[in-house]
């Protein structure tokens, strides 16, 4: 049985984005970039993960953070879904046994975390974080018409690389899952080496931008994890092919329908059915439906109808208190009252 949960490290069922998760979030990681010993009391890195941690080990608090903003857009974008990217707190394995199966829901996972870790490794790297990498000068070129390079490109390459080394440290097995995993992790890290653009700041008197300096940049996350969004909505179903080769049998994908478009490097993957997520059901992960607040006008997966499974919901009055009748005052505040106002919350049963 191969378990996953997000395979980019530790024992057979834990993943990296565990550990990581701890990192980011628990004290007792606050140094890490002070004290390479740490790197040895991360659980389950595999040898090669633990070599990069050594050699890298003042970006590995960057590589936390990628993996916690990658949660965090999780969160964001399946906060209206049956699954909403839950996370279990006092448990290794964050996300519960939800990722132990190829489906879309790991397919996203696997995705977001890897761009997450690109994006904040570049955008420390340009910060000045870290010594053992900075701007990007390789690609410059010539200027354009009515403007220079300046700044400070960020180096997406070198983010990308420290991805891609870290987290595909693990899936090197001849299975159709760590060839699922491999190119959804790689989906995730095109997503934003796609999406670099041409930022630039104005100089000159009054903004009369008589010259423009202008540097490459990465978009912002949320741009990232709408894109992985519609790629997890439109992600490609794939079947296992087992061949024989010099090494032994090998676990190959391929679409599962030969009339849609193959998936692109840039498309998600998966080979396995999710469940319905309607019902707790601690084999599978899910927590349900129950008590989640649904919108009652909504026609998409969020309203009631469908966030509900059809067991209906339940209507309570909620008063909150907000800040109205504001009147700016010369020069220079706002004073306003506070007002009393009654919703309609609705949730499922």
């Amino acid at each position: 049985v191969y378990c996953s949960c997000l395979s980019w490290g530790f024992h057979v069922c834990s993943s990296l984005s565990n550990v990581l998760w701890s990192l980011a979030v628990g004290h007792q990681y606050t140094s890490l970039g002070t004290q390479p010993i740490l790197c040895s009391s991360i659980p389950g890195l595999v040898p090669k993960q633990l070599r990069f941690c050594r050699n890298y080990v003042e970006i590995m608090p960057s590589v936390a953070e990628g993996v916690k903003i990658g949660i965090q857009e999780c969160q964001h974008q399946f906060r209206g879904r049956r699954w909403n990217c839950t996370t279990i707190n006092d448990n290794l394995a964050i996300f519960g046994p939800v990722l132990d199966k190829a489906t879309r829901e790991s397919a996203f996972v696997h995705a977001i975390a890897s761009a997450g870790v690109a994006f904040a490794v570049t955008r420390a790297c340009s910060e000045g974080s870290a010594t053992i990498c900075g701007c990007d000068t390789r690609r410059k070129g010539p200027p354009g018409e009515g403007w220079k390079w300046g700044g400070c490109s960020e180096d997406v390459e070198f983010g990308s690389m420290v991805s891609r080394e870290f987290a595909d440290a693990r899936e090197n097995r001849p299975d159709a899952r760590s060839a699922m995993n491999r190119h959804n992790n790689e989906a995730g890290r095109v997503s934003i080496t796609d999406r670099m653009y041409l930022k630039c700041k104005c100089h000159g008197l009054s903004g009369s931008c008589e010259v423009k300096t202008c540097w490459w940049s990465q978009p912002d996350f949320r741009m990232i994890g709408d894109y992985m969004k519609d790629k997890y909505d439109s992600s490609s179903e794939m079947v296992v092919e087992k061949h024989r080769e010099s090494r032994g049998w090998v676990e190959t994908l391929r679409p599962k329908y030969t009339f849609f478009k193959p998936p692109t490097e840039t498309d998600l993957v998966y080979y396995e059915s999710s469940p319905n997520f309607c019902e707790p059901n601690p084999e599978t992960g899910s927590f349900g439906t129950r008590d989640r607040i649904c919108n009652l006008t909504s026609h998409g997966i969020d309203g009631c109808d469908l966030l509900c499974c059809g067991r209906g919901h339940d209507t309570q009055t909620e008063k909150r208190k907000e800040k109205c009748h504001c009147i700016f005052h010369w020069c220079c505040y706002v004073s306003c009252q506070e007002c009393t106002r009654v919703y309609d919350v609705h949730a499922c049963k």
